[in-house]
C-alpha cells in the first residue's frame, strides 16, 4: 500500500487548478481539470521523493484552520 499525502487545491486567477502537497514543502503543480491535477500531483510527489529521498520528508498533516484577522 502506498503512502498518503494531503493536498490543498486552489483555483488561480487564470482558472487553473493548483495543488500543494502539505507534507512536502515546495511540491506543487497545476492543471486545467481536477482529474488532470490529481494525475500531475501524483507525478510531482514521485519526482519529489525521488529527487529528495523518501526519508527527508518529516512533516505530518494535523489540521486545516481558518482564522479571521
Amino acid at each position: 500500500m502506498g503512502k498518503q499525502f494531503t493536498i490543498i487545491v486552489e483555483q488561480g486567477e487564470d482558472g487553473y487548478l493548483i495543488s500543494e502537497v502539505v507534507e512536502l514543502p515546495g511540491c506543487h503543480t497545476q492543471a486545467k481539470t481536477y482529474d488532470e491535477l490529481l494525475l500531475r500531483t501524483k507525478e510531482a510527489i514521485k519526482l519529489f521523493l525521488h529527487a529528495k529521498g523518501e526519508s527527508e520528508h518529516q512533516t505530518k498533516f494535523l489540521s486545516l484552520q481558518q482564522v479571521e484577522v
